[in-house]
């Protein structure tokens, strides 16, 4: 029954957030270079700008994206001209901006992957496009294709005319689309021959390479993508890519469970600066994700970190199954009992911890739900 309740409640949510994608709202994520979060309430007025990584905080407040400031509009746009007017590439592009002081969104310096990240995203032209990607709990990220996209035209104020991106995409797609897994390979492999090394930075930087996330997408990753061609670094980089992919499943699992509050009826603020959630204005939760560890004896082990979270209320530590694919269960622990700030986890921990574990967010979300109390009689 659990189980059930938990697939038609992500049915609901998702559902809903297609709705409102459909209406013109923006779901998730920073605004980008030259755009801006706008808050605005129930009947559409404008609120206030949001800064980074702040968010709502009413349940039927809204975003939308508009034009930030007038340099960094100008800024997109000429990125835009050098690219489709003076055929000029995403590499020199950076150069040129990196040059003159500019600073991308993050207050980082621009490379070809950011530029390239420019001259794709639809909402430079006032598109609202959704569900490009599956990361559902229990499931392997996946890219999803168009036809299984959200889309919303002329959703928000548009940067840059629909001409003038959609010849962007034709250059683009013109370099790439008809490059076999065989021929990325080669180009690797002369990468390779020519600069002694590999990397993810090097890729993106290097003129008429297909971007390092071209690889990751068509190969699953970096790594495996060098196997292929028989290269293997000088330091074990597996763990940056074991990172990488968590931080993604910890951030989509955290709007899964934002979601899913809001499902609830819970009002749920984020806040990025401590990396938590503030529920209902009155208690905060955190969520860590713990990997698996397979010992050379075959046993399995988890450790929980519990340094960052300390400061929460209540702390969602999500154990990864083996392989680190999927979630396998939930400890929920209070703040109010104390715990050591690292904790090692076997497959059972007797009473004294597994009191705390859960296979499923049921019981945290219910503490979410809002009693209405009657009057006395």
């Amino acid at each position: 029954m659990a189980g059930e309740y938990s697939r038609e409640l992500s049915v609901k949510v998702f559902a809903g957030q297609c709705r409102l994608i459909e209406l013109g709202f923006r779901q998730g994520g920073q605004a980008g270079f030259g755009l801006r979060r706008q808050l605005v309430d129930q009947n559409g007025i404008p609120k206030q700008i949001l800064a980074r990584g702040e968010q709502k905080s009413l349940q039927t407040d809204r975003v939308i994206l508009i034009p930030g400031p007038q340099f960094e509009i100008q800024t997109v746009r000429e990125i835009y001209d050098l690219f489709t007017e003076s055929g000029a590439q995403e590499a020199c592009i950076a150069d040129l901006l990196n040059t003159r002081g500019i600073l991308t969104d993050l207050d980082r310096p621009w490379t070809r992957g950011t530029v390239h990240q420019i001259l794709t995203n639809p909402k430079y032209i006032g598109a609202n496009v959704y569900n490009r990607h599956s990361f559902k709990l229990k499931q392997k990220r996946v890219v999803n294709p168009p036809e299984m996209w959200i889309r919303r035209r002329d959703a928000f104020e548009p940067i840059i005319g629909l001409e003038q991106f959609e010849s962007a995409q034709h250059i683009i797609e013109s370099r790439y689309q008809h490059y076999t897994d065989e021929q990325l390979i080669e180009k690797l492999r002369e990468l390779l021959e020519n600069a002694g090394m590999l990397s993810g930075i090097l890729i993106d930087e290097t003129a008429e390479m297909p971007s390092s996330s071209a690889y990751r997408n068509r190969f699953k990753s970096l790594l495996h993508a060098y196997e292929l061609i028989g290269y293997t670094p000088e330091r074990d980089y597996s763990y940056i890519e074991t990172n990488r992919i968590l931080r993604q499943y910890h951030e989509s699992l955290c709007e899964k469970i934002v979601s899913e509050l809001q499902a609830a009826g819970a009002e749920v603020r984020r806040d990025d600066s401590f990396d938590t959630l503030l529920v209902n204005e009155t208690w905060t939760t955190s969520l860590i994700l713990a990997r698996c560890q397979e010992r050379e004896t075959g046993n399995l082990r988890w450790l929980l970190r519990l340094e960052r979270s300390s400061n929460s209320d209540i702390t969602i530590a999500a154990r990864l199954a083996p392989g680190n694919q999927e979630v396998l269960d939930y400890y929920l622990l209070p703040r109010l009992d104390e715990f050591e700030k690292r904790i090692k986890l076997a497959p059972k921990n007797g009473l004294l911890l597994d009191v705390y574990r859960y296979d499923n967010l049921d019981l945290f979300l219910s503490l979410t739900r809002r009693i209405t109390i009657g009057d006395p009689e």
